[in-house]
């Protein structure tokens, strides 16, 4: 499009590139390292892109970048607002909608971390159970996040709403993950008060789901913060994991990974799975917030 400033883009993406330190994304430094910041290949392999395509970006050549090409060169970046503002104002892509609450922006605690954890599956999350980011070992196992907005973009919303969002564990698992989903929601619900979200969300979610109701008239309450899990993957079967949970200062948002034993069948799966990837991924429900 003609309104794309390819000249301000490229140099607006290579100072940016430039502050970024190696370490900053989890990346080793290395002793023979010329550029102050990261390597363009460095910063395409944070944003899922390939080298030559952010080569022509940073060149101010190549076709206008979509959207989600933006949001990932924002994340790699590590852009404030204002930054990624910019950044969709020189594209001339609209400002995606500010969005408040703790699915806003990723804090950067648990996405220093997160980009540290090459060898496990992890992922962000808010309380509410909703995908803010994730590792490539997690999309491998669990799937990506649906693209979807409201409560539906919640696993917890979705496990009381829609059949599919169960396929990730085997139906004899199912009780044990609907009761441990309602008593961390009440826990949440406690902790944020008189939170609107949450309240909406559990309207909804006793208007759709007796089973939900039921259990949310217990009253039992725990924050979820260890798990043993049975995940159904499409290409390696059932997986036995551990999955483990550390809060923010706020507990509005936690960053989950999956380990196993050394030794165990789960831990021989992971390797396996480090390998295979994505590319036996299937289309279905596999959703990214267990």
């Amino acid at each position: 499009m003609e309104g794309v400033n390819h000249s301000a883009f490229a140099a607006f993406l290579k100072s940016r590139r430039d502050r970024v330190r190696p370490g900053d994304a989890g990346l080793p430094v290395g002793p023979r390292r010329r550029v102050p910041g990261l390597r363009r290949e460095e910063v395409a392999q944070l944003a899922g892109l390939s080298a030559d395509y952010y080569t022509e970006l940073e060149r101010g050549r190549g076709a206008q970048p979509s959207a989600q090409v933006l949001t990932a060169l924002a994340r790699a970046l590590r852009l404030n607002g204002d930054e990624r503002d910019h950044l969709f104002h020189l594209a001339d892509r609209p400002v995606p909608r500010a969005t408040h609450g703790p699915a806003a922006q990723v804090q950067p605690a648990l996405l220093g971390l997160l980009d540290r954890l090459t060898t496990t599956p992890a992922q962000v999350i808010t309380d509410l159970h909703q995908t803010l980011a994730q590792n490539e070992l997690a999309a491998a196992l669990i799937g990506r996040p649906p693209a979807v907005r409201g409560p539906a973009a919640s696993l917890v919303y979705r496990w009381f709403t829609d059949p599919r969002a169960r396929g990730l564990y085997p139906p004899e698992d199912h009780p044990h993950h609907s009761r441990v989903f309602v008593a961390d929601l009440q826990a949440v619900a406690a902790r944020r008060g008189d939170d609107s979200e949450v309240r909406r969300m559990v309207a909804a979610l006793r208007r759709r789901s007796e089973e939900f109701t039921a259990l949310w008239d217990t009253h039992d309450v725990a924050l979820r913060r260890t798990d043993h899990k049975r995940i159904v993957h499409p290409s390696l079967g059932v997986i036995e994991l551990d999955c483990h949970s550390l809060f923010s200062e706020d507990g509005r948002q936690r960053l989950l990974w999956f380990s196993a034993p050394p030794g165990t069948g789960g831990a021989a799966q992971l390797e396996l799975l480090s390998v295979i990837g994505t590319q036996d991924m299937t289309s279905g429900e596999h959703s990214a917030s267990p």
